[in-house]
C-alpha cells in the first residue's frame, strides 16, 4: 500500500471540515495591525481571539526595540546552535532576568513553547520513571509524553483524590523500577480559564516523592502581584520543581523558557535536543523579549487587563451565560447545539455582528456543545464588551430558538 494513501484531510478529527469554507472556518486571515479592531474578509471585525493579553504586540516601544534590534543585529546573529557558536551576552541576561523574575535559581531559553515542553518531557523522563499528568493536559504535553517508554498514569481534571490514587500507583511502580516521578500539571488551563490545583499539587509531596512540571503559558504575565505566574497568584511558587512559560502570550513574541534549581537547568542546557540541534534564537527575538520583560513588569497593563475581564465576565453572567469555573483571563462561553448551528451561529456573529471569537466544537470539546472562547486584552475597552455582550445575548436567544438549525451556507458542515 501507499504510505500516503491514508494521508487525506477528511479522515482526520478536524481535516473533515476542510472542504467547508476553508479560509472562514478553518485558517481564517486576521489581516491588518494587531489589536482589538482587525480586517476579516475586508470588513473589520470586533476581534477576541489573539493571545495578546497584555496589548504588546503593537505597542510603540515594543515596535521600536524589536525595529532597532533587526537594524543592529539583523535575523541571522548568532548563528549556530547556543551550545556550539550561538550564545551570547543577550540570552543569558534574558534568562537571569527571568530566573528573578519567577523566583528561580536558573532559567534556560527556548527557541519554542510546543517544542520546548515535548523537549523537557523527554530529557528528564527514562525507561524507569513513571510520569502522572492531569487529564486535560495540553496537547504539547501529550506529545511529550508519547516519547516516552516508561509508564504514564493520567489523574481527573484537577481531582486530588484521583492524583494520589495515582501517585500510589506510580509510587509502587517506581520501587519496583529504580525509577522517579514527574506530575505534569498546567497553572492556567487555556481553554477552560480553570487554574491548576497547584497547592493541592504540592501538598501532596509531603506523602509522595514526585517532581513537579508545570506548564503557565496563559498564567505568565496575567496571574499573581506582579505578573509572575500562577505559582505567585496561589503562594506556592517554591514548590514548582520546573517552571514553564512561553514568550507566545503575555509576551507576545517568539521563544519560551523553563526555570528551576541551578542543577537541573544546568542538566537541560546539556540534554534538550531541539536545543543542542537547533539555531539559537535570533539577536532580535531575545533583545525584544528584554524589552517585553521590563514592560510586563513595569507597566500597568495587566490592571487594564483585569479591569476588561472581570467587566466582561461578570456582564455574561448578568446575562444568564455559562463561562464555566474560570479564575483567569480565558473567557469560556458554552452553548449547547449541533455542528451546523455552530456553524451558521459563527456565521451570523462574523457577518451581522462583526465579531470574531474562536468558535470550539467536537473534538475538542464533548459533542452537543459549542464552545465560544474569548481573550480579552488589555488593548480592549469597556465599550468592547458591551458591544458583544449584546452581540451574544441576541446570538443566544437566536440559538434557542432554533434559528441556526436551517440549512444556509453552512449546510455542507459534517456531523
Amino acid at each position: 500500500m501507499d504510505l500516503f494513501a491514508k494521508c487525506d484531510a477528511k479522515n482526520t478529527p478536524l481535516g473533515k471540515y476542510s472542504d467547508v469554507d476553508e479560509g472562514y472556518y478553518m485558517f481564517p486571515k486576521l489581516e491588518g495591525e494587531i489589536g482589538p479592531r482587525m480586517t476579516f474578509q475586508g470588513r473589520q471585525v470586533l476581534n477576541w481571539s489573539l493571545n495578546n493579553y497584555l496589548g504588546l504586540a503593537n505597542h510603540p516601544e515594543i515596535r521600536q526595540a524589536d525595529a532597532q534590534a533587526a537594524a543592529d543585529w539583523g535575523l541571522a546573529y548568532p548563528m549556530g546552535a547556543r551550545i556550539m557558536s550561538g550564545n551570547t551576552v543577550k540570552h543569558e541576561q534574558l534568562e537571569r532576568e527571568l530566573a528573578d523574575f519567577v523566583g528561580k535559581e536558573d532559567c534556560f531559553l527556548l527557541n519554542f513553547g510546543y517544542q520546548g515542553v515535548v523537549s523537557i518531557i523527554d530529557a528528564v523522563l527514562d525507561r524507569r520513571d513513571v510520569v502522572v499528568y492531569d487529564a486535560e493536559s495540553h496537547a504539547c504535553i501529550l506529545d511529550g509524553l508519547r516519547l516516552h517508554i516508561g509508564k504514564r498514569f493520567v489523574y481527573a481534571h484537577n481531582d486530588m483524590e484521583s492524583l494520589e490514587k495515582q501517585l500510589e500507583r506510580a509510587e509502587r511502580l517506581a520501587k519496583e523500577t529504580g525509577g522517579g516521578i514527574l506530575v505534569i500539571t498546567e497553572g492556567v488551563f487555556g481553554m477552560s480559564g480553570v487554574m491548576g490545583n497547584l497547592p493541592g499539587v504540592i501538598k501532596l509531596k509531603e506523602k509522595y516523592d514526585f517532581r513537579l512540571f508545570v506548564d503557565d503559558a496563559h498564567g505568565f504575565g496575567t496571574m499573581g502581584a506582579t505578573g509572575a505566574g500562577t505559582g505567585e497568584q496561589l503562594e506556592c511558587q517554591d514548590g514548582i520543581d520546573l517552571y514553564f512559560s512561553t514568550f507566545a502570550k503575555s509576551m507576545a513574541s517568539i521563544g519560551a523558557f523553563v526555570a528551576g534549581d541551578e542543577k537541573i537547568v544546568k542538566y537541560l542546557r546539556y540534554s534538550l535536543r531541539s536545543q543542542i540541534f537547533a539555531k539559537s534564537l535570533p539577536m532580535p527575538l531575545v533583545v525584544g523579549n528584554l524589552k517585553r520583560l521590563e514592560m510586563l513588569k513595569n507597566s500597568p497593563a495587566k490592571d487594564k487587563l483585569w479591569e476588561v475581564v472581570n467587566a466582561l465576565q461578570s456582564g455574561l453572567k448578568e446575562r444568564g451565560f455559562n463561562i464555566g469555573h474560570t479564575q483567569t483571563p480565558v473567557t469560556p462561553v458554552f452553548l449547547s447545539g449541533t455542528m451546523l448551528e455552530a456553524a451558521n451561529l459563527t456565521q451570523d456573529i462574523r457577518e451581522r455582528f462583526n465579531i470574531f471569537c474562536s468558535i470550539v466544537i467536537y473534538p475538542v470539546i464533548p459533542k452537543g456543545q459549542i464552545m465560544l472562547r474569548l481573550i480579552p486584552t488589555a488593548a480592549h475597552t469597556l465599550a468592547d464588551v458591551e458591544e458583544t455582550i449584546n452581540a451574544f445575548a441576541e446570538i443566544k436567544d437566536k440559538l434557542e430558538a432554533g434559528e441556526y438549525n436551517k440549512d444556509g451556507v453552512a449546510e455542507q458542515m459534517p456531523d
